[in-house]
């Protein structure tokens, strides 16, 4: 049997498996290896309400994995000569540099360390469906934490970075239009929505929540950061106008195949079917912790981070987010509930995860560590 074969089959009953044992309600992998597709697997339900099965063309919410697509964005924009890392991000975009984020640098937004973990005050599923309020917000708010320092931008990642991209985009397009057209379109990724078009809506999976979220307690930088009325849970990214907006950060909604063929590009070191995105140097940076890497996040009660430079997660042996990767080359991004996705330059191994039941079970690492038995990578 040969490696795709094997690496599909062993995935395969490890989804079946864990939806047997009602780990997972649906759920949807799919893994390259150097550019080439190995896994295409799924199991489940997508709505157990009305018994529609998973398939490969099923979409999931993906939450914080959305990030992975921000970031990649702006490293679009750095390749081509329009952004530089360390800038200040008023260079851009003049209005962020307010009250006292003027020395903040885009290299400080890409590595959370702006100092403005929170979202603006009222945020609401409606607000920040609107791109230009919300980033209006975010560059009016003063720093709550040293600039430069750890701090977690659980929600406000993708405006700040998209919008980096929206201002230094010759043509002037939205953050969606870009990834659309600019990474998309040239790779062959069908199925990468940040703001759905309609006719994909009775694909998307339904959501299920058992991870019993609550109120952050009030006046935390958790609250502040992710505000109880934005939370990712599915009373509030299933509603219709929250799909459709572009949530740079959060809002993916995306298939396995096309997350995986997404975290490819940067598993073959930039490039994919003979087309470069990046170059082999600027993926490489990213594979590097940014300062302050593992230092305890002030967001999340001090939890630590293992983020790097160019704003993907990395393995560090101990976070339990990304102990999927197996591997310290491997970069990725976590989403709220179980939702992961990773590329492994070293090995050109892309992974991802997507399911609808959101809880602290942990498949992604039972899904990696298979892929990699059934390839024979360390």
């Amino acid at each position: 049997m040969d490696l795709e074969n094997h690496a599909n089959r062993a995935v395969r009953e490890v989804l079946q498996r864990m939806v047997a044992n009602g780990d997972e309600i649906g759920v949807q992998v799919a893994a390259y290896l150097h550019g080439e597709k190995i896994v295409d697997a799924w199991a489940g339900m997508a709505d157990p309400a009305t018994e529609r099965a998973v398939d490969g063309d099923t979409l999931f919410n993906v939450y914080s994995v959305t990030k992975g697509v921000a970031a990649t964005a702006l490293h679009v924009q750095a390749e081509r000569g329009f952004v530089d890392y360390d800038s200040p991000v008023a260079r851009y975009w003049p209005e962020y540099g307010a009250h006292g984020k003027e020395a903040v640098t885009v290299r400080d937004a890409l590595s959370h360390r702006t100092g403005t973990p929170q979202m603006p005050a009222g945020a609401t599923p409606d607000s920040i469906c609107d791109w230009d309020a919300t980033c209006a917000g975010l560059a009016a708010l003063e720093p709550i934490f040293p600039v430069g320092e750890p701090a977690y931008q659980a929600v406000s990642f993708g405006w700040v970075i998209g919008e980096i991209v929206r201002r230094t985009d010759p043509e002037g397009r939205s953050f969606r239009d870009f990834v659309q057209q600019e990474i998309c379109a040239p790779y062959g990724i069908d199925d990468l929505w940040i703001g759905i078009p309609d006719e994909v809506e009775p694909r998307i999976a339904r959501l299920i929540d058992d991870l019993g979220q609550k109120a952050p307690p009030p006046g935390t930088a958790l609250e502040k950061a992710m505000p109880f009325e934005i939370r990712l849970a599915p009373d509030v990214f299933e509603l219709p106008q929250v799909r459709r907006a572009t949530l740079a950060g959060v809002g993916g909604i995306f298939t396995a195949r096309s997350l995986a063929r997404f975290y490819a590009i940067l598993a073959n070191g930039g490039t994919l079917d003979g087309k470069r995105l990046l170059s082999a140097e600027r993926v490489e940076m990213c594979c590097h912790l940014r300062p302050g890497g593992t230092l305890p996040d002030p967001v999340f009660f001090g939890m630590p981070m293992p983020l790097g430079e160019g704003g993907y997660w990395m393995y560090d042996g101990q976070s339990a987010l990304t102990l999927a990767f197996g591997s310290e080359s491997a970069i990725g991004n976590p989403g709220a509930g179980g939702s992961l996705a990773w590329a492994d330059p070293r090995t050109g191994l892309a992974v991802a995860y997507c399911h609808n039941r959101m809880s602290a079970f942990d498949g992604a690492s039972l899904v990696g560590n298979a892929i990699r038995s059934a390839l024979g990578i360390d």
